[in-house]
């Protein structure tokens, strides 16, 4: 008798630890949230998105207001095309901007949304107009290392 209860408490001991690892294998990989609540798509062009995924966070003041429904690039423009999608339960006004943020360090990236002051809300299908894209840290590391700091006072070509 003792063998099985021994072997009882071991299985369930490997049992837990599986539906941990399922767990953290949900979160990270942003599936963790099943949000069947209505949303409204937002559009938002970047010149760069650096490493946002589909179903990362949309933020407002912290809080996770949407996720992002689709990332496609346009040939027309070069840039970077991110639908929103938001809960209906938040409304933004049409002059909101989007940023793309990284939580922590080396975090995952999510787009913030910082609200405006137009009286008129977003609405399904609308495209915000002032985006931020992500910052490169290798982009940094070289402005820093060539000097390139966008000092307009001094030419960008040799002198002659």
């Amino acid at each position: 008798m003792e063998r099985t209860t021994l072997d009882l408490w071991v299985g369930l001991f490997v049992l837990a630890g599986l539906g941990a690892l399922v767990f953290l294998a949900m979160k990270v990989g942003n599936i963790g949230s099943f949000d069947a609540g209505k949303t409204y798509a937002v559009t938002a062009r970047f010149d760069n998105v650096g490493g946002l995924k589909v179903r990362a966070p949309v933020k407002s003041a912290g809080v996770v207001v949407g996720r992002v429904g689709e990332i496609r690039f346009s040939p027309k423009n070069y840039e970077a095309v991110v639908v929103l999608n938001i809960n209906s339960a938040y409304k933004f006004p049409t002059d909101s901007s989007a940023s793309i943020m990284t939580s922590g360090l080396l975090g995952e990236q999510y787009v913030a949304l910082e609200a405006g002051a137009e009286e008129k809300m977003l609405v399904q299908g609308d495209t915000l107009k002032i985006t931020q894209g992500a910052v490169v840290l290798e982009n940094l590391i070289g402005q820093f290392l060539y000097g390139k700091t966008g000092d307009a006072s001094k030419p960008t070509t040799p002198a002659k």
